[in-house]
């Protein structure tokens, strides 16, 4: 139902996910990020949990290999085989679990720097294609690459059905952003990921001026709204 691209920027530090599905609102469930900590996903049969059980062991010290085998060793046999896992650190180090029971033609790619992993896919070289339009820029930003790979996953098939919702979740380096610098979902839609990538383009420009806003109010930049007299 489900395949997703979690990436690591070498030039910036920052980390994300962007995911799409057959299922409505998959980022609300699927996509987890930590500033100074990584991105991962809990997709396939999803049990939304297993995100911050995840993000916890990464901020503990844990590699991503390590939180994986450690996880799976302590969930039930009989759930964590429905169970899809991915992982990317603030090093950039990936990793990616796959359990028994995961539905149809499933698959994972493991890189440095990105990991895609997806499920009920139309064949799996659906996720080598969406590896290589995120590494295909490095000096693009973040969210446009991890854009660029869910367009060519689906170009080149993606899912064996149809997909209604996407999103995205980036995080920054520096853990004093304790919430995602970039959050953007298309919950329920007859294109989710062109309509993401409509949002992101509206999004991404008023990204640094929102995290002034926040951190910094009194000095931070008008909202250029009626009724705003700064």
């Amino acid at each position: 139902m489900t395949f997703s691209v979690a990436g690591h920027c070498a030039r910036t530090g920052a980390m994300g996910v962007a995911i799409t599905s057959s299922s409505p609102a998959v980022a609300a469930r699927c996509a987890w990020v930590r500033g100074g900590v990584g991105a991962v996903t809990t997709q396939n049969v999803t049990d939304p949990r297993l995100g911050p059980a995840m993000l916890d062991a990464l901020e503990r010290g844990a590699e991503p290999d390590a939180v994986l085998r450690d996880l799976v060793a302590v969930q039930p046999e009989a759930k964590i085989a429905w169970r899809q896992l991915t992982i990317v650190d603030r090093n950039g180090t990936t990793a990616a679990w796959t359990g028994q029971q995961a539905l149809g033609v499933h698959a994972q790619v493991v890189r440095p720097g990105v990991v895609v992993a997806g499920n009920l896919l139309s064949s799996p070289s659906v996720l080598d294609a969406a590896a290589d339009a995120f590494e295909d820029d490095p000096s693009a930003t973040l969210g446009t690459r991890l854009i660029a790979g869910l367009s060519a996953a689906l170009v080149a098939g993606g899912e064996a059905g149809p997909v209604h919702s996407a999103g995205m979740a980036i995080a920054d380096r520096d853990p004093i952003y304790g919430w995602p610098v970039t959050d953007l979902r298309v919950d329920w839609h007859e294109a989710p990921v062109a309509e993401l990538e409509r949002l992101w383009a509206i999004w991404q420009p008023q990204e640094q001026a929102y995290l002034s806003r926040a951190l910094e109010p009194d000095s931070s930049p008008s909202y250029g709204v009626p009724g705003d007299v700064r």
